[in-house]
């Protein structure tokens, strides 16, 4: 027997019976959206690297759903995915490119794959999932919605790749808009400050995660409550909203960018002067669990198929 689900919004969401696609959603930030739009009626196609995890999130859905074990960097296999999910769910009205990961620690130490690696699926990944579903929502004069960050605004040091992806992630949101928003397509950012993940568990534990949100004035270093954030995403989904900022204040951060790099540069001079050899952190790797499942050999298993 499935969990019960909590109470639906009032009133008929716009996404009733519509199909969401979503990437990343075997946890985190991905999951919680999921059951947030599901509660509003819709149906689910779950795309992730993890199977089982997957699995587990469909099951507490209310309304029927897909999961599909998918490689967001494979051009082949998401176009694959996009005919499972129009033959099994009907053409989606909305996709949510969720899937990312992170690494963290200073260029000069890095591992380049790994490196390159973060730019694939944040970045390339991004791009082959519009592209995969772009004549969907084309049919359906849909809405996609590229999940970002304020990493897109900020160039924080130790985390290039992540901020490198980011803000290419977001223009490509806005050159897709421009090239899209005359037949009907709608195309919003999602800007994220630091959410309840498993991967903002790790900066007590990581030191250039440490270093990194040291940089920061104390309000953005809190952390977001995953359920708060995607019930916010879920609005904007609803309402097609072109921006949406988590927090709502961060906006502030997208108006003063032209200062920001200089203002975090001044800091990270200051903190990182007296670490050993004038390196701060180490090469973290791929952070949370989310970066663990994107490792070689992880993704095993087929679809589980319509639920």
């Amino acid at each position: 027997m499935r969990p019960t689900a909590a109470a639906a919004p009032r009133g008929r969401s716009p996404l009733a019976d519509r199909t969401v696609v979503i990437t990343g959603a075997a946890r985190g930030v991905g999951a919680a959206l999921a059951r947030e739009l599901a509660r509003r009626g819709a149906r689910i196609a779950l795309l992730g690297h993890e199977p089982k995890a997957l699995n587990a999130v469909a099951a507490t859905l209310p309304t029927p759903s897909l999961t599909l074990a998918v490689d967001i960097t494979d051009a082949t296999a998401l176009r694959r995915a996009a005919q499972a999910v129009r033959g099994r769910l009907g053409r989606p009205s909305v996709v949510v490119a969720n899937a990312g990961i992170a690494q963290a620690g200073p260029f000069e130490t890095t591992d380049l794959p790994t490196w390159r690696r973060v730019i694939d699926v944040n970045l390339t990944g991004s791009a082959h999932t519009a592209s995969a579903f772009l004549p969907d929502l084309l049919h359906t004069r849909g809405y996609y919605l590229q999940i970002a960050s304020t990493a897109s605004i900020t160039a924080m040091p130790l985390m290039s790749a992540y901020c490198a992806a980011k803000a290419g992630v977001e223009t490509f949101a806005q050159a897709l808009r421009a090239e899209t928003a005359h037949r009907g397509i709608a195309v919003g950012i999602a800007y994220l400050n630091w959410v309840d993940t498993d991967m903002t568990h790790e900066p007590d534990q990581v030191p250039a995660l440490r270093d990194v949100r040291a940089l920061l004035p104390p309000p953005a270093r809190r952390v977001s409550q995953t359920h708060g954030v995607a019930a916010r995403l879920a609005q904007a989904v609803e309402k097609r909203r072109t921006a949406l900022y988590v927090p709502s204040w961060m906006r502030l951060v997208q108006a003063g960018r032209a200062v920001w790099p200089s203002l975090v540069a001044r800091r990270a001079r200051l903190a990182f002067a007296g670490a050993p050899a004038g390196r701060p952190g180490g090469e973290t790797g791929p952070l949370g669990a989310g970066g663990a499942a994107d490792r070689p050999g992880h993704l095993a298993l087929p679809d589980r198929g319509l639920t």
